[in-house]
């Protein structure tokens, strides 16, 4: 049986793919989880300086449970800098083979999700590497193109496999290693009835969003919105991370903060529409974003921009129509209430351990000496329209 030693961010956050993943693959695989500074730009930021403290402090507080077990190595975040680079190699795999050789790991998988960790390809004695790639790199804000493109190139390169969600990013990667992998969802967490949080309004329909409130927001346009609709209460769940001032100005927007993942299923199924307000641009273009398939199997009605992740599901969600006000949108979904049950059927056999037991059938093929694209990709795909 593989261990798995995992590259990715930080574990215990708001559940990332790869932990949802790695969550179900721990009932038969012991997996090492090394926590890493990630690959976005450095800032002389309070806020990110006090990320990147807690990151390289965390040391001394590995986790004591080994399934998984949690490294957290030391690691300087600017990773465009060639000495930076080396110092960071070292200091990953001396961490990482210190975890190996404590629980004496064998018949290695190393599974990787951020291209700053390409170093360590090939250095563990790992049996087969994994790509697994969420995001069009070159498309995300705030991220450093110029070093990481290179490394995302130079990764690819190097590992056996590498796995996407969707056919977008199939398309800008090369043939021959990479197959898809769609995003799963926790239904049994979303499709079960909550009571409805206290700190939801009490009056007025209510249109919410969770999830990071960044510069991906179309924040006038959710302030237009808002506006057009004053009978309606606007809520947000998350972190602030961009100027939200216009909508903080208005009487029917609440921000609630971030909550923890259990909590989001009785939020969202007390909410009369759940909000896709995104910026159409390249990163969105190639997105497959998590909340679509919760917000699908909590039954909700859903509006959103027109983007390809939400093209399958065009019959079940209220999707903008050229230039239409997105108000416009968020009232055509309300009408769509009695669609619920057929909303939760279009993804109710896609739940994450439907995906990682895909992805076990991934691993008990993948050898380095033999790899065989054809079986693997009947294992690793889905045999429908809404990869």
């Amino acid at each position: 049986m593989a261990d798995l030693v995992v590259l990715a961010d930080d574990w215990g956050e708001l559940p990332s793919s790869t932990q949802h993943l790695m969550t179900n693959l721990m009932k038969k695989h012991r997996i090492i989880w090394v926590n890493t500074i990630g690959i976005q730009k450095p800032k002389l930021s309070i806020r990110r300086m006090f990320r990147i403290f807690r990151k390289t402090a965390a040391i001394s507080q590995d986790s004591t449970d080994l399934h998984p077990h949690i490294v957290n190595p030391k690691m300087l975040p600017f990773h465009g800098i060639n000495t930076v680079r080396k110092i960071n190699k070292y200091l990953l795999q001396k961490s990482i083979t210190e975890a190996i050789n404590a629980l004496d790991l064998h018949n290695i998988i190393l599974w990787v999700s951020l291209p700053t960790a390409t170093d360590i390809v090939g250095t563990l004695g790992e049996r087969a590497s994994i790509y697994y790639c969420c995001d069009d790199i070159d498309a995300l804000d705030g991220f450093a193109h110029p070093s990481i493109k290179p490394m995302e190139k130079e990764l690819i390169s190097k590992v056996d496999l590498t796995l996407v969600v969707n056919r977008q990013l199939a398309h800008k990667l090369p043939d021959g290693n990479t197959l898809i992998l769609p995003h799963g969802v926790d239904y049994p967490l979303f499709s079960t009835l909550r009571e409805k949080p206290i700190d939801l309004p009490d009056t007025g329909p209510i249109a919410g969003f969770y999830g990071s409130l960044s510069a991906h927001l179309d924040v006038e346009m959710l302030a237009q919105s808002a506006t057009a609709l004053p009978k309606w209460q606007f809520v947000f769940i998350g972190d602030i991370e961009a100027d939200v001032s216009s909508l903080q100005e208005l009487p029917n927007v609440h921000f609630l903060g971030p909550k923890i993942y259990s909590q989001l299923p009785a939020y969202v199924q007390n909410w009369d529409v759940a909000l896709l307000p995104f910026h159409l641009n390249r990163q969105i273009d190639a997105c497959n974003p998590l909340i679509l398939k919760e917000y699908l199997a909590s039954g909700t009605p859903i509006a959103s921009i027109s983007f390809p992740a939400v093209t399958p599901y065009s019959d079940y969600i209220a999707i903008q129509k050229n230039k239409e006000p997105f108000s416009r949108v968020i009232q055509r979904a309300n009408e769509q209430a009695l669609k619920a049950r057929s909303r939760q059927k279009q993804v109710m056999r896609e739940s994450w351990s439907y995906r990682a037991n895909q992805l076990e059938e991934l691993i008990i093929h993948l050898d380095k000496k033999q790899l065989s694209k054809n079986k693997l990709t009947k294992k690793a795909t889905l045999n429908n329209n809404q990869a």
